[in-house]
């Protein structure tokens, strides 16, 4: 028996006029495109391949949509599948494709769909988001327009990744839009198809209310500059390490938004020697970090702390790390750990930025407390630890043990651990996958090759007349709602 996993509301999302108009302008005229800037290196827009930077990922979504895709809200809607059902026991997707052509005036056919998803898949081997993807176990054209995919067990976060920019669906290179892409030197001047161009009903009014976008990256001191010069209009892909860059002034009040975003933010441990050799000091860093106030220099309201590989509330609600014990008696035992390496230190990799400066004086401050002296390694040295953050593709715990196989990274894994996420995947019993996943967990732990601090930190700037824009627990912003304008 088959069931419908509610297209009807998403689909009236997605039917709405577009629009060609290009211009390279600002956005405060009528019929000017809407100025974008990721933060980023200026070459980061326009980069290939599978392991794209977070500018090139939302280009791709823009020009070359999956199966379905992400609104504003980073709730999927249609995109090739116009609709689609799920069997009862969700092992079996089933697609029906919107009736259109590629840009070059093919039809659009589910076999070839088909083979695209199979080569991407193939070629997301041994990345995060392949093993993410894992339980695929077959994708089939049923007929022209239907597409079945195939799990090994139940996925209920399935579409949230099939709406992955790397899912996107390329015909001879190109994708099927919903935007045209024209390169104009480091600006990528974006325009909407018409909607009988994408299957769907034609409309003398499609054009208006909408607008086109011209989007490039820049380092954040100037896309920031930029913003408060008028220059752009909205920012995206702001981090920590530039989060004080995000005061504009008085007269900006309101602009700066923060997601609510899940995801990795923490230390990797790069180096096991010396100091970092012994699993127990490793951890007697992570004891001493008082999360409750790491942040306090940057005003951030509702982010969230965590000492876990995996949140509390994607764990089931499970404890924090030492729940049990205050920070001063962390601290003593952290000492007590330390104390027998003589000229205790760690050299620290953190990203440019003035962000970078408040968050390692915080780590400084909490590592002096336990007898350890914290070196900021400069660009191109030598680290113990490097920083790293990561936004969830999904919200259950198999994200987050993926980022740390032995695939993905060789430094202290844990092939136990692997091994039981990859038993995980295939099982169908619903607890012993939860069992299994907990003890991957505890596993990867153990190694204490990660030093979490909380949720990534995602920031724009965004003007106040802007629509299409939303905060949304992935932190990622489509351009295509900034190019539908006001709904």
């Amino acid at each position: 028996m088959l069931r419908r996993p509610r297209p009807l509301a998403i689909l009236a999302a997605l039917i709405l006029p577009f629009t060609v108009a290009l211009s390279a302008c600002g956005s405060k005229d009528d019929g000017e495109a809407l100025q974008v800037a990721f933060i980023g290196p200026s070459d980061s827009l326009f980069a290939r391949g599978l392991r794209l930077p977070a500018p090139a990922q939302q280009l791709r979504a823009a020009t070359a949509e999956g199966l379905v895709a992400l609104n504003a809200q980073g709730e999927v809607v249609p995109a090739l599948a116009e609709r689609w059902i799920v069997t009862e026991d969700g092992l079996s997707y089933i697609f029906r494709l919107r009736n259109s052509d590629w840009l070059d005036g093919r039809p659009i056919a589910a076999e070839e769909v088909r083979d695209q998803l199979k080569r991407t898949l193939r070629s997301l081997s041994g990345t995060s988001l392949g093993l993410d993807l894992a339980p695929v176990s077959e994708v089939r054209a049923m007929t022209g327009r239907v597409i079945e995919v195939r799990l090994s067990s139940p996925m209920p976060d399935f579409l949230q990744l099939l709406a992955q920019p790397e899912l996107g669906v390329l015909h001879k290179g190109v994708g099927a839009g919903p935007m045209t892409l024209q390169r104009d030197g480091a600006v990528a001047q974006l325009a909407l198809l018409p909607p009988e161009a994408r299957g769907l009903p034609t409309r003398e009014d499609w054009r208006e209310g909408t607008r086109a976008l011209a989007v490039r990256a820049l380092p954040a001191e100037k896309a920031v500059a930029a913003f408060r010069n008028g220059q752009v209009d909205l920012v995206l892909d702001g981090r920590l390490a530039d989060l004080p860059r995000a005061d504009t002034g008085p007269l900006s009040r309101g602009t700066v938004r923060l997601d609510a975003a899940q995801g990795l933010m923490g230390l990797r441990v790069v180096r096991a020697d010396g100091l970092l050799a012994d699993p127990r000091r490793r951890e007697a860093l992570a004891m001493a970090i008082d999360r409750e106030t790491l942040l306090a220099p940057f005003n951030v309201a509702g982010w969230t702390p965590s000492s876990r590989l995996v949140p509390s509330a994607v764990a089931g609600n499970a404890p924090e790390r030492w729940a049990g014990l205050t920070i001063e008696q962390r601290r003593g035992e952290a000492r007590r750990r330390i104390a027998g390496f003589a000229n205790a230190s760690v050299r620290v990799s953190l990203p440019a930025g003035p962000g970078s400066d408040l968050l390692f004086g915080q780590l400084a401050e909490s590592w002096s407390q336990i007898g350890v002296t914290a070196v900021r390694a400069r660009d191109g040295e030598p680290a113990d630890l490097e920083f790293f953050d990561a936004l969830a593709r999904t919200g259950g715990r198999p994200w987050y043990l993926n980022q740390f196989a032995c695939t993905v990274r060789r430094t202290l894994c844990s092939p136990e651990a692997d091994e039981l996420v990859r038993d995980a995947a295939a099982q169908s019993d619903p607890v012993a996958r939860l069992t299994m996943l907990a003890e991957a967990e505890e596993r990867v732990s153990a190694m204490e090759n990660f030093i979490p601090l909380g949720a990534p930190v995602r920031w724009s700037l965004v003007r106040g007349d802007i629509d299409g824009f939303a905060e949304n627990r992935w932190a990622l912003h489509p351009l295509l709602p900034l190019a539908l304008g006001p709904t």
